[in-house]
């Protein structure tokens, strides 16, 4: 018989702990799971007591301690699409608010089907809870599938006994998410064909036919239009093969150019900034970004995440460079002691409504309703943006091609217009 330590939680939330002798943690994990209760660690008696002292010390387990067989296996997983992150924060939620224990709703979690997410990742789960590890670091061992906003917010439902809530917010946030990239993808799809089929049917007349209707013109010895003439003369530059080489090392080496230039902290930010101020798209992306800005740190502050922890999770979970500087600095300040109105207005890169918001969540005690309502209202503006968008990019494309293939077609019939003159006279 060996003495377990343990920490669990009632239905009602409240934290219990105690000391059971059973042969192992599989016993220990069953008798609390009898009692009723949720548990939350499992330890030796003698472990819980050198993990505390070690907490205590300030020591903290490094990833990199992880077994190499778990490295090998977070290796081999790829990041979960949003909606799938969303369909099994659901299905684990469900499971959870029937009444099961923690333990028995991970195993059944692989027997579901979690488009993207492996079943292996719910057994290993189950496996570090029946070894006594919280749910959150767990998670926190497989970052691949389980991003640092997500443990941050599953360790604060557990602290808080709500993790079935919490687990069913994460659900929402990630749906909203991907309910936001699908209406981009939607929007640029229509133009994107209008793109692939206007350029295929140029390279098909410049590569087919042109060479064609060439031939017939060389033999008619009749001098031609300016326009034919400009385009015999571009199929003709571009019928050479070392056209095509000069063309292709010339896109390597910008490409390979561009990619460095990403990469420096200048060109990061030049770029994203060029990004945010471009015409029409310019304003998909500024509110694209304070929606996500403003619906992450709402979601982390109203499931008890401090607010330096919700800052820095949520400048990780943004992808553009300068509203991560604007939320350094934010960060920066309010650890400080100032508000955060303040430090965002200060950023200049944040919008007037926001920082008003915020200011008047500050007052009444309620930021993250604020942030909340901020994100519902960008989210709606991103939905009337993109139509917009769509409505102006689609007919500009038409007219492009429009102009392409006529212009095509008129140094075509051009030719065979001044071939006609010749042969009357």
């Amino acid at each position: 018989m060996a003495q377990f330590s343990y920490r669990a939680r009632r239905r009602s939330g409240e934290l219990v702990q105690g000391i059971l002798d059973v042969p192992d943690r599989s016993a220990a994990l069953s008798q609390i799971e009898r009692l009723g209760l949720f548990p939350v660690s499992i330890e030796l008696a003698r472990a819980a007591a050198i993990a505390r002292a070690e907490r205590a010390g300030g020591k903290t387990l490094k990833a990199g301690v992880l077994p190499a067989g778990v490295r090998a296996l977070l290796q081999r997983k790829r990041r979960p699409r949003l909606r799938e992150l969303a369909t099994f924060t659901q299905q684990l939620a469900n499971l959870l608010q029937s009444g099961m224990p923690l333990t028995v709703a991970l195993n059944s979690m692989t027997h579901l089907d979690s488009k993207g997410i492996s079943s292996e990742v719910s057994r290993q789960l189950r496996q570090d809870v029946m070894e006594g590890k919280g749910l959150s670091d767990s998670m926190a061992r497989q970052p691949v599938v389980f991003s640092d906003m997500f443990v941050s917010m599953v360790r604060a439902g557990e602290q808080s006994g709500a993790l079935v809530e919490v687990l069913r917010r994460l659900a929402d946030h990630y749906e909203r998410f991907a309910e936001v990239q699908s209406k981009f993808t939607s929007a640029l799809i229509y133009p994107a064909i209008i793109a692939v089929v206007g350029v295929m049917i140029v390279a098909f007349f410049m590569s087919v036919m042109l060479p064609k209707f060439m031939s017939i013109f060389e033999g008619m010895k009749v001098p031609m239009p300016a326009s034919t003439q400009l385009l015999m003369d571009l199929s003709d530059f571009f019928s050479r093969g070392t056209t095509w080489l000069f063309i292709g090392l010339a896109g390597v080496v910008l490409f390979v150019l561009f990619a460095r230039y990403k990469t420096t902290p200048g060109g990061r930010r030049r770029i994203d900034s060029l990004k945010m101020n471009a015409p029409v798209i310019g304003r998909v992306m500024r509110l694209n970004l304070f929606a996500q800005f403003a619906r992450t740190l709402s979601t982390l502050l109203q499931n008890g995440v401090p607010v330096l922890t919700a800052l820095k999770i949520t400048e990780e979970v943004i992808p553009n460079h300068v509203l991560k500087d604007a939320i350094v600095r934010t960060r920066e300040d309010v650890t400080d002691g100032k508000t955060l109105a303040q430090p965002l207005a200060r950023s200049r890169v944040f919008p007037q409504l926001m920082i008003d918001l915020v200011k008047i969540g500050e007052e009444t005690g309620d930021v993250p309703g604020a942030l909340r309502n901020l994100a519902n209202t960008y989210e709606n503006e991103l939905t009337i943006a993109l139509r917009v968008m769509t409505n102006l990019i689609e007919p500009a494309m038409i007219i492009i091609m429009a102009a392409l293939v006529g212009g095509l077609l008129f140094s075509v019939l051009s030719a065979m217009f001044a071939i006609t003159a010749n042969i009357g006279r």
